[in-house]
């Protein structure tokens, strides 16, 4: 575990106490929690924007095609 040491306006440090209390977790857990969500949209923004590059039209329209012309459920 490491520490960090953050410096935070007053306001965003006051809802983030606030936010944490109604998660009945401590402001550490939130900030984590919180960083942790981040972390994980910024990779998966990542992840999807290295699929996209592999993909092709010619790939995609005979999977496509594939697919059964009928309104959905």
């Amino acid at each position: 575990m490491s520490t960090i040491s953050l410096r935070l306006p007053n306001s965003l440090h006051k809802q983030a106490i606030e936010l944490a209390k109604i998660d009945d977790i401590s402001i550490d857990q939130f900030v984590a929690q919180a960083l942790a969500e981040k972390i994980a949209v910024l990779m998966a923004k990542d992840y999807l924007e290295n699929r996209a590059k592999s993909g092709s039209r010619e790939k995609f329209e005979p999977a496509l095609a594939k697919v059964p012309e009928r309104e959905p459920e």
